[in-house]
């Protein structure tokens, strides 16, 4: 498999452009997922000429439209700067199919950055950084993320999951689209976007069936963007049931009593938090081995990663 490509902020590789001198190198990012994602690394704050080691910054004024400004030295400002790098880069970042940032960087943060008042106290609300801003509102599909909230298994998985499903879109939209390739995506993730978000799921179906064959592009697009915010939302141990339940029927005619019973039982364990997801989704995949299902080997729920990453393991 081909790596995915990534943009990433450069400290979290271990490069020593922070404005101390150090970095915020991120096990996860260099450890676990660089076998499998091709990174791009950027630092702003480098690119625009600031040194290393260099005065720190901070972002000042409105929360929604703040400026980065010297911590120490208000008249030091580079707001305008980060704004004209963040113009020359986007567009070199299409390809990208998702981006891990640094957290509380004035620059690179994605939410949850303190915002200073003109007279030096802190803002009630929290802003995002200049650049990375800049990125979000440019592709509002890509899955974001801040590489501490990483160690959280769950959003962890929820990342990897929209990196890989984003991924798949852009293959998609570069071979060129075709109404039945969207059909087959949305087939492919229905159990996915189930687990998700039932009620989108159940919308984006009709959508599809009603509109794709009118008007392609704009049905498509409408699609994605609905897909990508509803994978943004968790899936809960009551939606992933529901979704597990739902794949046990496929198997009722197949397994014996006892097998149906050890696999309902695995997947009421689960719902109730006393076995990872691993346990009913590894049985499932050996019944469905022994008796396999052509709808239900195109569903991306089952594998949505690489195994490999040991993702649900811990959720």
């Amino acid at each position: 498999m081909s790596k995915i490509q990534i943009g990433i902020s450069s400290c979290l590789l271990g490069e020593e452009v922070r404005y101390n001198g150090g970095h915020k190198r991120s096990i996860i990012c260099t450890d676990q997922l660089q076998k499998y994602f091709e990174y791009t690394p950027l630092c702003p704050e480098i690119s625009i000429g600031l040194g290393v080691p260099r005065k720190p910054i901070r972002l000042v004024g409105d929360p929604t439209n703040p400026r980065a400004v010297g911590s120490d030295d208000a008249s030091f400002d580079v707001t305008d700067k980060l704004k004209s790098f963040a113009e020359k880069t986007l567009p070199a970042l299409h390809s990208i199919s998702g981006y891990i940032f640094v957290k509380g960087s004035p620059s690179c943060g994605v939410s949850r950055v303190k915002v200073y008042l003109d007279n030096g106290m802190p803002a009630a609300e929290h802003g995002s950084g200049i650049y990375s801003k800049m990125v979000m509102d440019k592709y509002p599909l890509l899955p974001v993320e801040e590489a501490g909230r990483l160690n959280d298994p769950i959003l962890k998985e929820n990342f990897i999951t929209r990196v890989f499903a984003h991924h798949h879109w852009q293959q998609l939209v570069k071979e060129g689209l075709s109404a039945k390739k969207v059909l087959e995506f949305h087939r492919d993730y229905k159990f996915l976007l189930m687990a998700h978000s039932p009620i989108e799921c159940s919308r984006l179906g009709r959508l599809l069936a009603d509109a794709l064959s009118i008007d392609l592009d704009k049905v498509a697009n409408e699609y994605i963007a609905s897909f990508m915010k509803a994978l943004n939302g968790h899936a809960t141990r009551k939606s992933n049931s529901n979704v597990l339940m739902h794949l046990q029927g496929y198997l009722k005619k197949q397994l014996l009593k006892k097998q149906k019973e050890s696999l309902a039982e695995s997947i009421e364990h689960y719902r109730k938090g006393l076995l990872p997801i691993i346990v009913p989704i590894t049985l499932l995949k050996s019944h469905f081995n022994s008796f396999p299902n052509k709808y239900v080997e195109t569903q991306r729920f089952l594998s949505p990663y690489p195994e490999e990453l040991c993702l649900r393991n811990r959720i």
